[in-house]
């Protein structure tokens, strides 16, 4: 009962994580079905946790940092780490995925008609790996630094770095860690997938993998916005010059005017 009640608040005191969580589930169902969908979530949850687990007793992968355990009766944690911090690696983790498939599949057609079909070997590629871990780190260099700001906004001050890094106060060693968790979650999540049946009979997946980049720049807007609010301009002008590139190269493909990139 307490862990339920707990959950329950974990609800109320984070809406945000859990429609953005909500939003990617149903997404990925539609992309990949319900049984790659629980894999895919489960295990990245429980690598990223896993790794919290280590990080804040050993400083592996992310360097060191510690939970205060400040809404520890307002939210659910597991052992130090609040549910809803490792929870949401699995979502962020996603929506990189998506845009990074986005730009790997080759394109028919242009603007409102770009048709992407799925191709398990592209899929299942080492690029695509690369890709979606790159673009799943550049995400937490927008995140890291507000959040590390929550006693500033409605996140609250929930962790630190006991050694303030040069990234606005977030060590580079936090990103290796993100990167560790995307390459170890993604990739076993690719070598399952070699082992499934073929994830979809639908002639184009466009629709739901366009569906996971709206949601991996509606997270990437919230986080600069909350940015703006807090008064850290230089912070937040830092993410939108690193994201222009992306976003142009993006558009170019949603255009047809980026040639394929060979996998």
């Amino acid at each position: 009962m307490e862990f339920l009640w707990l959950l329950g608040k974990t609800l109320l005191l984070r809406p945000y994580v859990f429609l953005f969580l909500a939003f990617a589930l149903a997404t990925s169902v539609w992309l990949m079905g319900p049984k790659r969908t629980a894999i895919f979530f489960l295990l990245t949850w429980a690598t990223a946790f896993l790794c919290e687990f280590s990080s804040t007793r050993t400083g592996i992968p992310f360097g060191w940092y510690f939970y205060n355990g400040s809404t520890r009766n307002q939210e659910l944690y597991l052992s130090n780490v609040p549910f809803m911090d490792s929870l949401s690696f699995s979502f962020l983790l996603f929506t990189s995925y998506c845009l990074a498939l986005v730009f790997l599949l080759p394109a028919r057609g242009h603007r409102l008609s770009l048709e992407l079909r799925d191709n398990p070997a592209i899929r299942r590629s080492g690029l695509v790996l690369v890709f979606t871990t790159l673009f799943f780190v550049l995400l937490d260099a927008v995140i890291d630094p507000v959040a590390l700001r929550g006693d500033r906004w409605f996140l609250g001050k929930i962790y630190y770095y006991p050694e303030p890094g040069v990234h606005f106060g977030v060590p580079m060693a936090n990103y290796l860690g993100w990167a560790v968790v995307g390459l170890v979650a993604l990739g076993v999540f690719q070598w399952i997938d070699r082992c499934l049946p073929d994830a979809t009979n639908a002639p184009t997946i466009t629709r739901p993998l366009l569906l996971g980049c709206v949601l991996y720049y509606g997270v990437l807007a919230f986080n600069l916005a909350v940015t703006f609010w807090i008064n850290e301009p230089v912070i937040g002008t830092t993410g939108l010059f690193m994201y222009l590139p992306i976003t142009a190269l993006l558009l170019l493909k949603l255009a047809g005017r980026m040639p394929a990139v060979p996998v």
